[in-house]
């Protein structure tokens, strides 16, 4: 167990290093290696994983110019993002911290589309 703990603890520092340097496939990727191997496990910790890779390639559709499927994974995000409040798992405060990050990086890069497209 301690090596699990481990290892999701360094793919989402990873994550979040690399949605900071703007590095948003690099994101999708950091925790694609856990979440990919789990998928199908019914398991609330795993969907949001799920959740925070959509954010990732919200982010990476919206720096290639593709607002409306951009919304669709953020859509996505959304769904899963309501797992965190009933969450019981030793890395809440860490997934708590990133569904910071990247709701505030949406929103940056939200208005960066709104006024690219006035």
């Amino acid at each position: 167990m301690a090596q699990e703990l481990t290892g999701i603890t360094k793919a989402c520092d990873a994550f979040v290093l690399s949605i900071t340097q703007g590095r948003y496939y690099d994101a999708h990727e950091d925790l694609e290696c856990l979440w990919y191997p789990r998928r199908f496990e019914d398991n609330d910790e795993v969907r949001l994983w799920k959740g925070f890779i959509n954010a990732a390639v919200s982010f990476e559709l919206i720096g290639r110019g593709r607002p409306n499927p951009s919304a669709v994974a953020w859509k996505t995000y959304l769904k899963y993002r309501v797992i965190l409040d009933h969450l019981i798992s030793p890395h809440k405060e860490l997934y708590v911290k990133i569904a910071a990050l990247v709701e505030e990086h949406y929103g940056v890069m939200a208005r960066g589309v709104a006024l690219y497209a006035e």
